[in-house]
């Protein structure tokens, strides 16, 4: 920029005192020549640099995705070409399916017949469940039944002991004594059957408890409402079809596809340090490094331009994003030793985020492309012109190519 002011200065001391000489060319002058420039600059860099800074290193920065297989096998189709522009969900390179398909179909059997036994093992507790019912419900009919004849063999051997004495005095047969005594045998009998019915109850209720306690061990372990069995053959069936789903992998976004060494009949494995190809973004971030006591001024929102040597005479318009206050010298890592303070490095610069304007969203950046760039503040906005010149004085001088030549020893 000083180099530019001078120049310019420079042209105009000619034109006047030299080309046009309308003012004398003596040693009064000669002094007044060198002193203005020096007083001169020196307040415009001074002031500019505080009201409207400049930086000589922007960057442009790009997400670079490193294309890793999550499952491995043999590739047959890549129809993706490199350095070609691709779209979110188009397709990079398939891998063989079979054995995975294969997996989820033997999972998909093992899942039905996991169900069908949990549905079984569901029926067996309902019907052991009925088992206890039915046995509480015999119990029942057996105690009211040992009641009912234990109430008639009571009455029974009440008419006994009566014919008996009706015996003993004469006013009574023999006959109705012996069929009394017949009742109660009858009855006694029967009382004997209830007993045994309302046993053979109570043990098959015993049994049938028992049953019940061990099927509903067996189906104790649940996971979502879902049998613990069928919960885990179905896991495996969805983490097999996940599997099946990851051999065809697609772009994760717009962007252009490098470093394509892919081919069919490659072997790729699930490693994340096996990268088959790799995806730039087409979304990107503008980055300006900026000395520190250049953005004590600076707030966001603030106006910017770029310039870039891909774009040569071409200013892009943007507006300060945020001040990234941090950088590597300002971290301390976690070690054993000692910090160091036998040298302290020299200041950092500190990156300022930029966003380009919508008039230039359109503009193609390539990763890694780098420029310079001037921020306005809000401060002596008069002065700000002198920046947008040299800016777009500075942007034209891109078309300017230097190359070194190089000899090559043999």
């Amino acid at each position: 920029m000083e180099i530019l002011l001078l120049g310019i200065y420079s042209a105009i001391v000619w034109f006047v005192f030299i080309k046009m000489k309308w003012l004398p060319w003596n040693t009064g002058t000669q002094v007044t020549v060198v002193i203005i420039p020096i007083v001169s600059l020196t307040a415009l860099i001074l002031t500019l640099n505080v009201v409207a800074p400049s930086s000589p290193d922007v960057r442009v920065v790009k997400y670079v995705i490193n294309v890793v297989p999550q499952v491995r096998g043999r590739v047959i189709e890549v129809p993706v070409e490199p350095n070609r522009l691709v779209h979110k969900g188009d397709i990079l390179f398939r891998l063989d399916p079979t054995p995975y398909e294969l997996t989820a179909r033997s999972l998909e059997a093992q899942l039905a017949n996991t169900v069908a036994s949990s549905n079984e093992l569901t029926e067996q507790i309902a019907g052991a469940v009925g088992k206890i019912a039915e046995s509480r419900g015999s119990i029942q009919q057996a105690e009211a039944k040992i009641q009912q004849v234990q109430s008639q063999l009571d009455l029974a051997r009440m008419r006994v002991a009566q014919n008996r004495e009706l015996v003993k005095t004469g006013a009574g047969d023999k006959f109705s004594l012996e069929r009394a005594e017949t009742d109660v045998r009858e009855l006694e009998a029967q009382l004997n059957t209830a007993r045994s019915m309302l046993a053979q109850a109570r043990a098959t209720e015993v049994q049938a408890r028992a049953s019940e306690r061990q099927l509903q061990q067996r189906s104790a372990g649940k996971f979502d409402n879902e049998y613990a069995p069928v919960a885990a053959i179905r896991a495996q069936l969805e983490n097999a079809k996940w599997e099946l789903s990851q051999t065809t992998t697609v772009a994760p976004g717009n962007g252009t596809m490098v470093n394509v060494m892919l081919r069919p009949g490659f072997f790729v494995s699930g490693m994340p340090f096996n990268e088959v190809m790799t995806f730039v973004d087409n979304e990107y971030q503008i980055f300006a490094l900026f000395n520190q006591n250049e953005l004590h001024q600076v707030d966001k929102g603030n106006e910017a331009e770029i310039t870039l040597d891909t774009y040569p005479g071409q200013v892009i318009k943007a507006h300060v994003d945020s001040i990234i206050w941090a950088q590597g010298q300002g971290q301390l890592d976690a070690s054993g030793n000692l910090p160091k303070t036998t040298f302290v490095p020299p200041p950092g610069r500190f990156p300022v985020k930029l966003v380009v304007a919508d008039r230039d969203k359109g503009v193609f950046l390539a990763a890694g492309a780098r420029g310079s760039a001037a921020l306005y503040t809000e401060h002596l906005t008069l002065v700000h012109i002198i920046r947008k010149v040299l800016m777009r004085v500075q942007s034209y001088f891109d078309y300017i190519i230097i190359k070194h030549s190089i000899s090559l020893g043999h």
